[in-house]
């Protein structure tokens, strides 16, 4: 048995003690153990203690061990090189803003209340909704016109409208 503080010296739970004798029965499945044998494995891995007890258990037989016994392969990782950029100072957010005008808008909403200042910003199809129902009875479009005057809104590309 190892040192108390190595690898083999570790205790082992229930489940590491279930993986040993489920790789145990996999060599039994395949022939390797006779039975009388692998009852003995068996017992011996239900009464192991430490990771050395359920090492000796596999010591003469080919893979498969349980996970724990494998020992970790440890890869070296490859340096990372970061590549150099040159900083530069950040880009100020630009707002774009659209050639057509919100009061227009708003006020074509108002007084042609048939989805003209929807017509003129570009979204058609409020505009056309707005058109077959004649405008909400007036309502719709009336609040659409206000909501434009007082907030503004976007033509279709999405841009800000012009005060």
């Amino acid at each position: 048995m190892s040192a108390p503080g190595g690898p083999d010296g570790v205790r082992v739970g229930t489940t590491e003690r279930e993986d040993a004798m489920r790789a145990l029965g996999e060599h039994f499945a395949q022939g390797r153990l006779p039975i009388d044998e692998y009852e003995q494995r068996v017992g011996d891995a239900s009464a192991a203690v430490t990771r050395a007890d359920l090492r000796v258990l596999f010591a003469d037989l080919p893979a498969p061990h349980p996970p724990f016994l494998v020992p970790p392969t440890w890869a070296t990782p490859a340096p990372v090189v970061m590549p150099a950029y040159p900083q530069h100072a950040p880009t100020p957010y630009v707002e774009v803003y659209s050639y057509r005008s919100k009061v227009v808008a708003g006020l074509l909403q108002i007084l042609l209340p048939f989805g003209a200042g929807r017509f003129y910003t570009g979204h058609y199809g409020m505009a056309i909704a707005q058109l077959l129902t004649c405008g909400g009875f007036g309502i719709w479009c009336l609040i659409d016109g206000v909501i434009l005057l007082a907030n503004g809104g976007h033509d279709a590309e999405g841009r800000r409208l012009r005060d």
